[in-house]
């Protein structure tokens, strides 16, 4: 009676052994037997590749280079003027004490000048009707400002002495008009806007390349602030637009607008 050519000897070199239900390999379609049949056990090539790949996609941690800040991120934050990597409560230039941050004093200045004359042009002569003029004036100030502290919402552990106090006009389309809110002096521009959309529950993308930028507009130009630039920056000089107790409009622009369309329509 002829033998039955049943099963297969294993491709392992040392072993050989012939195996009648033989194991096919999913990775390099060798054959083997039962103690070879996996990839380690017979040093498949597509083993070595699912290892690297592993190795690859191993998550990297990038820590703060802020001095004294621990924070690390999954993803890279580059400042992109001095080029070192922080967290994301650091990225903005006057956060991380950037050593490349400039101040544009010629902008600043001609803004300033802009602004004055706008103010000037809306008094129509108002400073000329004396000292009662500008009385009830400073005292309108200061009644807006005691309104907007008994409701404003913010950060209850900052010291009084630090509140800035702001109505906040809300972008289009928003179920609020405006609410009223108090941020740090000492903030940048960028957290107070992050800060500003968490409290009206806002869409915030600012950290995408390509969606549109939630920016702080000061009035009556509606010129976006710069997000690096910190707060008292904006409202400690005389000229300077923002002032506490004042108005500000949160909106999205695109990255080449700087400013927003009709101001007033905000405020109405």
């Amino acid at each position: 009676m002829a033998e039955l050519d049943i099963g297969q000897h294993c491709q392992v070199q040392h072993c050989r052994q012939r195996d009648f239900l033989p194991f096919v390999c999913d990775g390099c379609s060798g054959i083997f037997c039962l103690e070879h049949r996996s990839k380690d056990s017979h040093g498949c090539p597509e083993a070595n590749v699912i290892k690297e790949r592993l190795k690859t996609d191993e998550h990297k941690s990038y820590p703060c280079s802020f001095k004294g800040c621990a924070e690390v991120e999954l993803v890279a934050v580059i400042c992109p003027y001095c080029e070192k990597n922080f967290c994301l409560r650091h990225r903005h230039q006057s956060d991380h004490e950037c050593e490349k941050l400039e101040i544009p004093k010629p902008r600043m200045a001609a803004t300033q000048k802009l602004v004055r004359d706008i103010v000037d042009a809306k008094a129509g002569g108002a400073a000329s009707k004396g000292r009662k003029g500008a009385k009830s004036s400073g005292t309108a100030a200061k009644v807006a400002l005691m309104k907007l502290k008994m409701h404003a919402d913010g950060d209850k552990s900052l010291p009084q002495t630090e509140r800035t106090y702001f109505q906040v006009y809300l972008p289009k389309g928003s179920q609020e008009k405006s609410k009223a809110m108090f941020f740090c002096l000492r903030w940048s521009i960028g957290k107070v806007v992050d800060v500003a959309a968490s409290l009206a529950g806002l869409r915030n993308e600012n950290n995408k390349l390509t969606a549109k930028k939630l920016r702080l507009c000061h009035v009556p130009l509606g010129e976006a602030l710069p997000l690096d630039h910190t707060l008292e920056r904006w409202i400690t000089k005389e000229e300077c637009p923002l002032y506490n107790g004042g108005n500000v409009i949160l909106e999205y622009l695109n990255e080449e607008e700087q400013f927003v369309k009709d101001v007033d329509s905000y405020l109405e």
